[in-house]
């Protein structure tokens, strides 16, 4: 079977390493692809914010599967035009997608269905917006509607602020697209989990639970970015509580999604704040993480094809997927700057000695290669991961393997995982 996937981030380069690994793929195809997949994958140009570019590559190449990455893809309705052209295709229709598509849509499907989340308001207008806003105490959490690469999410210490930050907003001036609608909601404190499950529209299959680092800084400081690292652990849910979410949480939404007529197949990636009022849900995501699938790939020992085809074919529920013991950690290397302004095209060297430690596999999110040099071509550049019996083991992989690692203004978080470590201390 050949295999296309749609994209050129981590995510994918994980991917494209998982599919590889089936004894049932023939070749995989990734588009467009980046340097880094380019070693195991052939690569071929597409641009994922065009609808026409994409359906070209697929009908050319007719792929046995087609897994889609990115979500700008699922926005713009790519599975809903390869199924209509008979391919075979993972992931979410245009209307499904809208769980991550649009805020205020996951809101409202949320509180229809009675599945637990922080309090909101929806606003289309400056002025709704002063109204809903003297509800809320600080701080107060703003979020824009539609898609933001993960910095659509500002946390705000007082109602001024949050005013600020949501007019700005709607006026674009903070994401450079004007929001039509922006989602207030209460501040939940607690234990993020990034909780990932595959689903064929009826039945769902847990994958590993993970925990992703989202500010640029130490310590959990600075601005928000698409994800600087991760871990993933047997001991972040015990059994009872993964039954408890997959009862109150995934299962109410996928069987909410099949009665309002959009059933959901593909990946449900549930953002969820552990509370002391229980499991709310932050945000729904309609694809694999970004590094969470590198960590969480690292422990999938059963057949990734095989789990994606089932949930295609309907039979998610005649399928076990099965994981290693242990843990794994994603470390993001990411260019000096990001996620603000930040240069490209530095080489990068010592990827071969990295590979070489016991583990750890390098997954490349911004790489691309000019004269038969790998060179840095985004704000994250590297996914280091690492797979152990233990998370201080994984971890201590994945540093040793990015201390060989060199390029131009390379930075990262030297404490991934410090929450999980603070506990077993």
């Amino acid at each position: 079977m050949k295999v296309l996937i749609l994209g050129s981030g981590g995510r994918e380069h994980a991917l494209a390493w998982a599919v590889k690994r089936s004894e049932r793929v023939t070749e995989v195809v990734c588009a467009p692809g980046n340097g880094g997949m380019a070693q195991i994958a052939r690569c071929i140009p597409a641009d994922l914010k065009d609808l026409d570019s994409m359906i070209a590559v697929a009908e050319a190449e007719q792929p046995g599967l087609t897994i889609v990455g990115p979500e700008v893809p699922l926005s713009l309705g790519i599975v809903d035009a390869l199924r209509e052209r008979g391919l075979r295709v993972f992931g979410p229709t245009r209307e499904a997608a809208m769980l991550e598509t649009s805020k205020g849509f996951a809101k409202r499907f949320l509180q229809r269905h009675n599945i637990p989340t922080a309090n909101y308001a929806v606003c289309t207008s400056p002025a709704e917006l002063e109204k809903a806003i003297d509800i809320f105490h600080a701080p107060i959490v703003v979020k824009a509607d539609g898609l933001a690469a993960g910095k659509g999410v500002i946390i705000c210490q007082s109602r001024r602020t949050a005013m600020e930050a949501a007019e700005s907003l709607f006026a674009g001036t903070l994401l450079g697209e004007a929001e039509r609608q922006v989602v207030i909601e209460e501040f939940l404190e607690g234990d993020e989990i990034s909780f990932l499950c595959l689903a064929d529209g009826k039945h769902v299959a847990p994958l590993v639970p993970a925990q992703d680092h989202k500010c640029i800084g130490e310590g959990d400081t600075g601005p928000n970015t698409g994800g600087m690292g991760v871990y993933s652990t047997d001991a972040m849910l015990d059994p009872g509580m993964t039954e408890w979410i997959l009862h109150h949480i995934v299962e109410p939404t996928i069987k909410g999604m099949a009665d309002e007529e959009t059933p959901f197949t593909g990946v449900l990636y549930c953002g969820l704040m552990m509370t002391a009022r229980g499991p709310q849900v932050l945000e729904f995501n309609a694809r694999f993480g970004d590094p969470e699938t590198q960590a969480i790939l690292m422990r999938l020992d059963s057949d990734l094809v095989d789990a994606l085809e089932a949930c295609i074919d309907g039979k998610l529920a005649d399928t076990e997927l099965r994981w290693s013991q242990g843990a794994s950690a994603c470390v993001v290397a990411s260019s000096a700057g990001y996620p603000g302004s930040y240069e490209a095209g530095f080489p990068i060297t010592g990827l071969d000695d990295a590979a070489r430690i016991p583990g750890v596999q390098v997954f490349h999110s911004g790489s691309s290669l000019k004269d038969g040099q790998l060179v840095t071509s985004a704000g994250r550049v590297l996914g280091v991961t690492a797979a152990a019996a233990t998370l201080e083991e994984a971890l201590r992989r994945a540093y040793q393997a990015m201390a060989e690692i060199r390029f131009e203004g390379m930075y990262y978080r030297r404490d991934i995982g410090h929450r999980a470590l603070k506990k077993t201390k």
